[in-house]
């Protein structure tokens, strides 16, 4: 069985994730940099108590409605592989 680790995006996949980055930044009023920047301080934070999947790692930026309001908010999510904990 071979491992993830030697797994390589295919060009579509790339493109696609892109693709992805590009109009979820779109939606938040966030540049594609800024969210890139986002995603590699979060990775930081959490590699320092897990060991983390930093390739498979996906952030995205959706709006969420307020209850009893009409105004929607951004909101983070986060989607991260842990492979193990740090002791």
């Amino acid at each position: 069985m071979i491992s993830r680790f030697f797994y390589r995006k295919s060009s579509r996949q790339v493109a696609k994730d892109r693709l992805k980055i590009l109009l979820i930044s779109d939606r938040a009023n966030c540049s594609p940099e800024m969210m890139e920047m986002i995603k590699t301080d979060i990775a930081k934070v959490i590699s320092k108590y897990m060991k983390i999947d930093t390739k498979s790692m996906e952030i995205q930026i959706t709006k969420t409605g307020n209850k009893g309001r009409n105004m929607k908010n951004p909101a983070l999510y986060a989607n991260i592989p842990i492979l193990d904990l740090k002791q």
